[in-house]
């Protein structure tokens, strides 16, 4: 099976899992990772299969996806085991995927997790990273914003300064670094009009 196939193979068995997940981490998701992990690959001259199949897999084993991780990795590397990735390749994309998760504060060691962080984040700022914050929010039973202290903490806007508008500078990658400065500027839009909105000043 060649590269090409084993990506097709790997579109299937996420959309197959993530079709119809409603938390913003869904196959679309993991499908626009994979698509900018591989343009950022080009850039930074990496190796592309690697990161485009960890942009695939990079959230199968997500504790928000599954209530069992290490199942859900076994079975991810069981089926790469079965198409046909050899060893090394299968040990790369699992490099590339172990320490994207913005919740363990890890930087990962090689050139093709990096970019898959940065792809995974990129996901998460602009247009799509508001759009996918409310949706998870949603999914979740928060609210939108609160007036209220003990509300506001839990509250979906209050995510964009805990994590979203901190990722910018968190970038690895100097494609990723430039792709990301219009996504920011576009929430600190989106932010102010929401806040006078909120507020009815407009």
């Amino acid at each position: 099976m060649q590269e090409k196939e084993h990506i097709a193979a790997i579109q299937d068995y996420v959309y197959n899992k993530f079709i119809k997940d409603g938390s913003g981490h869904d196959y679309y998701h993991m499908k626009r990772v994979a698509i900018l992990a591989k343009k950022i690959a080009k850039l930074e001259h990496a190796d592309e299969f690697v990161t485009e199949a960890a942009g695939w897999l990079h959230d199968v084993d997500d504790r928000k996806l599954t209530d069992s991780p290490e199942a859900a990795r076994e079975e991810r590397d069981q089926f790469l085991v079965k198409m046909g990735v050899d060893s090394s390749t299968r040990q790369a994309i699992e490099a590339a995927i172990q320490d994207v998760s913005f919740s363990k504060g890890k930087v990962p060691n090689t050139l093709e997790g990096k970019i898959v962080q940065d792809a995974d984040r990129m996901d998460a700022i602009g247009a799509i990273g508001i759009a996918r914050t409310f949706a998870y929010g949603g999914s979740r039973g928060r609210t939108i914003h609160s007036e209220l202290p003990e509300e506001k903490e839990t509250a979906s806007i209050q995510h964009f300064y805990d994590k979203l508008l901190l990722l910018k500078e968190m970038m690895h990658t100097d494609a990723a670094k430039q792709m990301a400065k219009d996504r920011h500027a576009f929430m600190e839009t989106f932010l102010r009009q929401f806040l006078e909105e909120w507020n009815a000043l407009v």
